[in-house]
């Protein structure tokens, strides 16, 4: 069987640790001997192996994501594990919570499992140009998030993640920026686990306060503030998170967020065809419509986040 590893998860086995590049390739020889060596994650289509990094000389617990598919296996996620103690109970939980939450949320396999391909693709898409273009971009990502991260926040948020967004969060958990700016357009940044769970509180705390005051108000008077539905995931900016787009559990759309509660703006596109425009603009920029990638060295500027005292050192991304 032939095994492939994508290029993020060779540079996040870098990152964790001297021997997991070794550990990897371990890991890849033996699905060769027997793709179906895994266990269900999750995320539909997607397989888990845990490696105990007490086997390999400087390497932590690990957690590695692939896709198994007739004539080839593709090594996509990596992360460190907490611990290898009881991997079948835990895989059995987090499988048994997510059969509960299908009850209800029942959603095609097949579709789920062709979201998680089409998030995967674009995000690979994305990191692969940073990587090329703009390294500094590129470093400033997170590693992907633990299953256990991801168990936190969900229930700290009350209401299950979308596969599209625990695909996302298990690709990389956030973007620290490169000189204050992120990746996404606009130089917007993915909200790291932490900040996603402060600012929903903040938000659901802006509503209950709303909710005091429309106290008698008929039905038409009221004012929302936020749903519980939404789901914060992208800031103005690494350091920025006055406004940002949320995901919409319940459409399955962003929109925008800000801090002064205006009436939110609906941005019209699900997190697959954000991703995806992001990187055919990378990748084409003459087509690009919404804004326009530029590098300052090693950085990915966007045009419309350019600062004025230094314009004269971005250069505009030709293809």
């Amino acid at each position: 069987m032939k095994v492939e590893i994508q290029p993020d998860v060779h540079d996040i086995a870098a990152r964790l640790g001297g021997g997991v590049p070794y550990a990897l390739k371990t890991v890849a020889a033996r699905l060769a001997d027997d793709p179906d060596l895994g266990s269900p994650s999750g995320l539909p289509g997607i397989l888990t192996v845990t490696v105990d990094g007490d086997l390999f000389e400087n390497c932590p617990d690990l957690s590695v994501g692939y896709v198994r598919e007739p004539d080839r296996v593709e090594l996509r996620f990596l992360s460190a594990a907490r611990s290898t103690e009881a991997p079948a109970q835990q895989q059995e939980q987090e499988q048994e919570k997510h059969q509960d939450q299908g009850q209800d949320h029942p959603d095609d396999p097949a579709t789920a499992a062709v979201t998680v391909r089409e998030v995967a693709d674009a995000w690979h898409r994305i990191t692969a140009w940073l990587r090329s273009n703009a390294p500094d971009s590129y470093a400033a990502l997170r590693p992907g998030a633990r299953p256990a991260a991801l168990a936190a926040v969900e229930a700290a948020l009350g209401i299950p993640i979308p596969v599209e967004l625990r695909t996302l969060w298990l690709l990389t958990a956030g973007d620290d920026g490169a000189d204050g700016r992120a990746c996404l357009p606009g130089n917007m940044a993915l909200m790291n686990l932490d900040a996603v769970a402060a600012r929903y509180r903040l938000k659901a705390t802006a509503q209950s306060h709303q909710d005091a005051l429309d106290t008698g108000r008929p039905e038409e008077e009221r004012i929302t503030v936020w749903q519980a539905t939404r789901i914060p995931v992208i800031a103005l900016s690494p350091t920025d998170s006055t406004s940002g787009l949320y995901l919409d559990t319940a459409t399955g759309y962003l929109g925008s967020w800000s801090r002064y509660n205006e009436p939110p703006g609906d941005e019209l596109d699900t997190l697959v065809t954000y991703l995806e425009e992001t990187a055919d603009m990378l990748e084409t920029p003459a087509l690009a419509t919404r804004d326009q990638p530029g590098l300052i060295d090693g950085t990915l500027v966007w045009l419309s986040g350019v600062d004025p005292a230094r314009e004269s050192g971005w250069r505009p991304v030709t293809g």
